[in-house]
């Protein structure tokens, strides 16, 4: 515990100190006393704070993994160890970088109460709870003590996953010949990964294996269905509002989603190149690890300082591609990235009212200034006109 005079208390002590001065050098022997009577008020008031508070606090948080802008609870469980005093506190919660307070009322003596409060999930990422700052006000105002509470609990903040309605039909790998695949057998080799008990020996990647020094299967995507590429705008300056990148990172979400629901291929990556996944949404895999694994890769996306234009985007993966970005950047090159696609579009969190949907070259661009807005366009412009 710590304490410290209030400004109360500060002017208390200047008053009895003068009061006493005075008395002294008038030869008051009333008006001394009065003096050294308000310093030892103030004194005693300090003191009364540098003594623990007897208090015992418990905090919860509920629930551990939420998704941005759904509701989570902190929760307070206080008990005055004191069997003669009430005891007024005020709680003062860390969340993340903020400091939010939490009302308490008065413990009687032996009393416990609990107290509840929203947790802001405004942003996606790890968010920490606490330390829990308290504090208490001494006699008459003149002194105030404050305790750290120690222990932190930490909540998962995911970004949104909203419905959408699926891709645009027709947009089968267009430039490799879909249909001539297709009548071959053949499959489009997504991704490698570790022999697992139970995968079927015939797709073990011998040559892979040889190199790794352990088994690896083949993760192979059917190349009738389309594959959907999302390219993430993660440059800081693109997003002039304090939000925007997090209405992006929802969109993306919402559609990489979609994709292990209806299994097809996805590719997710970003400006930056700091976050790189895909899912070869086939049977071989499981819907839940591919779902956690997309899930895991955009929930890293984060806003970051550099100075970088999108890269093209590879051949394999030229189906559908999804450019999402801000309001603040240059939209050239986002265009130009979905101009070689069978199906291009440019999403763009733009909260200028004055701005409205429309095309530029091959690819579209749709504006808006929230996720929901933003799907709604896709499936009434996009998978509605395929």
């Amino acid at each position: 515990m710590t304490g410290r005079w209030t400004a109360r208390g500060y002017a208390t002590c200047v008053l009895g100190a003068l009061l006493m001065g005075l008395g002294l050098w008038w030869r008051y022997p009333g008006l001394a006393a009065l003096g050294v009577a308000f310093l030892g008020l103030a004194v005693t008031a300090l003191v009364a704070m540098l003594v623990p508070v007897p208090v015992t606090v418990h905090r919860s948080t509920t629930p551990e993994e939420v998704a941005r802008l759904d509701t989570c609870t902190g929760t307070l469980s206080m008990t005055n160890r004191s069997a003669r005093f009430p005891l007024a506190l005020d709680a003062t919660e860390s969340v993340g970088a903020e400091r939010m307070p939490v009302l308490v009322p008065t413990l009687r003596p032996g009393g416990s109460t609990e107290v509840t409060y929203p947790v802001p999930t405004l942003r996606h990422g790890t968010l920490v709870v606490g330390p829990l700052r308290l504090r208490r006000v001494g006699l008459a105002g003149l002194a105030e003590g404050t305790s750290l509470v120690p222990g932190t609990s930490e909540i998962r903040v995911l970004p949104r996953v909203l419905p959408v309605r699926g891709l645009p039909p027709g947009a089968r790998r267009g430039h490799m010949g879909a249909e001539e695949r297709v009548a071959h057998g053949g499959t489009d080799l997504m991704a490698l990964r570790e022999y697992l008990p139970g995968d079927d020996v015939r797709r073990l990647h011998w040559a892979t294996s040889a190199r790794h020094g352990s088994l690896m299967v083949r993760e192979d995507a059917d190349p009738a269905r389309a594959a959907l590429t999302v390219l993430v705008d993660d440059r800081a300056a693109s997003y002039p509002g304090e939000l925007d990148l997090e209405e992006a990172v929802d969109v993306a979400a919402s559609l990489v989603g979609m994709t292990v629901v209806h299994r097809h291929p996805c590719w997710l990556r970003t400006v930056s190149g700091r976050v790189l996944a895909s899912a070869p949404g086939t049977v071989h895999s499981g819907v839940d690890a591919e779902a956690v694994e997309l899930r895991d890769a955009v929930a890293r996306i984060a806003a970051v300082d550099v100075d970088r234009q999108p890269d093209p985007v590879p051949p394999h993966a030229l189906d559908v591609v999804v450019a999402v970005t801000g309001a603040g950047a240059d939209l050239a090159p986002f265009v130009l990235a979905v101009s070689r696609t069978e199906v291009g579009v440019v999403l763009v969190v733009d909260t200028d009212p004055d701005r409205t949907a429309g095309t530029a070259g091959p690819g579209l661009v749709l504006r808006a200034p929230r996720a929901e807005e933003l799907l709604y366009a896709w499936d009434l412009l996009v998978v509605g006109a395929g």
